[in-house]
């Protein structure tokens, strides 16, 4: 007998070539039909496997926050805290033009979902109380969102007329690693005072 025929699509190999399609020509080329040119079948293929193409944005997303990082056994919380940070920053930074669908979408997909969980579980351990749990994590999500909106945007400009307000010198001579510096002030900034914030909120 003869080999069965290989299977040409599988889930994760949609999620896989969806977020292949995005890095390459952007959000607005995310469509069942070319994702499954990619894969070499017919677009309603692809419906035994997804529902929809939201299901494949939270599989994409699921891709994503795969490659971010937090580790709970860092010490103390706010290593943890900051070495999660930089891991979600890098993971989106691989990704940038699937930054806007993200920061549009209620957070679905199960690991963005356990995400949260391991966020809110190193807190805890900090003795953060629970109704500040989200609001940290979130603060610190839409810093990371907006830093990476931003890694791919053009320098400032230059000026065309003599008519600037005053006092323009930082962002005209702005250095070429402007946005690292913007994100390691504002990353230090949010930690120092989220310690301050704990430490006010013990008795």
């Amino acid at each position: 007998m003869g080999r069965p025929p290989r299977q040409l699509v599988t889930r994760e190999g949609i999620m896989r070539a969806a977020l292949a399609l995005v890095d390459e020509e952007g959000s607005g080329a995310l469509a069942t039909t070319r994702i499954a040119a990619r894969l070499g079948v017919k677009g309603p293929s692809l419906y035994n496997y997804i529902a929809g193409r939201g299901e494949i944005i939270d599989g994409i997303c699921d891709l994503i926050v795969a490659e971010m990082e937090l580790d709970p056994g860092i010490r103390p919380w706010t290593a943890a805290l900051d070495s999660w940070a930089r891991s979600y920053r890098a993971a989106l930074a691989a990704h940038p033009n699937m930054v806007p669908l993200l920061a549009s979408r209620r957070t679905q997909a199960l690991g963005a979902l356990q995400g949260y969980a391991d966020a809110f579980a190193v807190l805890r351990a900090a003795g953060w109380p629970e109704d500040h749990l989200l609001p940290v994590v979130q603060s610190v999500e839409y810093f990371l969102i907006g830093s990476a909106l931003h890694l791919e945007s053009p320098p400032p400009p230059t000026p065309t007329t003599a008519e600037l307000p005053a006092g323009l010198d930082p962002l005209l001579n702005a250095p070429p690693d402007f946005r690292q510096l913007a994100f390691e002030a504002g990353l230090s900034a949010l930690i120092r005072g989220f310690e301050e914030t704990l430490h006010s909120l013990r008795p």
